[in-house]
């Protein structure tokens, strides 16, 4: 309520961007001198609101497991289920203000749910108390946001958190499921598939190696999880959770100005689609997790 009421009397748009008004901002809806300065672009992150709302339901009827902690209300089901809910409001707060500090609370959004998959997947493998995977989190979420703050997007050092979580996430998935002490290794170069998959080939990264210097972090899963995992997980779930977000990732590079079906006036917007896409896929790594067992 307090974000509609500021919003309404123009107190947190940017007034430094009042000039775009009119124009297609850089997601290509038509920037507005309304409530939200992104309308579509705003209000499609109830979605993130509505799946997290639904994964606290779900876990608030549900008595604790000893096997899975994505079962029953614990610190790391807690954490999950209120960084899904925030990626909504941090995007929000981007899209309705069009302002630097409203782009830090999008970004930091998304950092702090992207965290938590490959985080969790490591303190599994290294067998990690729930107490020492939650404040490890939180340190780094903590000083990801000062230096976000202070140096803005890459720190100050080319570093994109976002960006090396998702391959971290798919290396830490796959060594869960194939894990050996061989593949410990190889997982590594897991991470450079990822890179190939979202436009960046092994060349580019070996002819700009001061840019892509943190492409070295990939092998952190590998060196952390000396454990084998104790459970299995149903990967049908991860895959849909994959095909919803790449799903969403091309429809998300078609939501700018200059592409051919950027239409700025239209109710159906691509950068909204994608919001909805990526909660969907929120709520099916939700189940994803939820579904491992105990190897016997």
């Amino acid at each position: 309520m307090v974000f509609f009421y500021l919003s309404s009397q123009g107190l947190i748009q940017s007034q430094q961007e009042a000039y775009l008004i009119g124009e297609a901002s850089r997601w290509c809806e038509r920037v507005s001198d309304g409530w939200f300065r992104e309308p579509i672009n705003t209000l499609s992150n109830f979605g993130f609101v509505v799946a997290g709302l639904i994964m606290f339901w779900i876990i608030s009827n549900e008595e604790k497991s000893k096997h899975n902690l994505f079962i029953g209300v614990n610190g790391v089901t807690l954490i999950y289920a209120s960084a899904a809910i925030y990626l909504g409001p941090g995007s929000m707060l981007m899209h309705a203000t069009n302002t630097e500090w409203g782009g830090w609370a999008d970004n930091l959004s998304m950092v702090m749910y992207i965290v938590i998959p490959w985080l969790y997947n490591i303190s599994l493998m290294a067998n990690w108390t729930i107490k020492k995977f939650l404040n490890i989190y939180l340190v780094i979420i903590v000083l990801y946001a000062l230096l976000r703050w202070l140096y803005g997007w890459g720190l100050g050092i080319g570093f994109n958190l976002f960006g090396i979580s998702i391959g971290l996430w798919f290396i830490s998935e796959a060594l869960y499921r194939f894990w050996s002490p061989s593949f410990r290794f190889i997982s590594g170069f897991l991470g450079f598939v990822v890179m190939f998959l979202f436009g960046t080939s092994p060349m580019d990264i070996y002819n700009n190696i001061g840019e892509y210097w943190w492409t070295i972090l990939f092998w952190l899963p590998g060196l952390v999880a000396n454990h084998q995992p104790k459970g299995r997980r149903s990967s049908i779930w991860y895959i849909f959770g994959m095909l919803a977000y790449f799903l969403a990732f091309a429809i998300w590079t078609t939501g700018v100005p200059d592409h051919e079906y950027c239409r700025p006036d239209s109710m159906i917007q691509a950068h909204g689609i994608w919001h909805l896409l990526t909660a969907i896929a929120t709520m099916l790594f939700f189940i994803h997790y939820r579904s491992e067992k105990l190897i016997n």
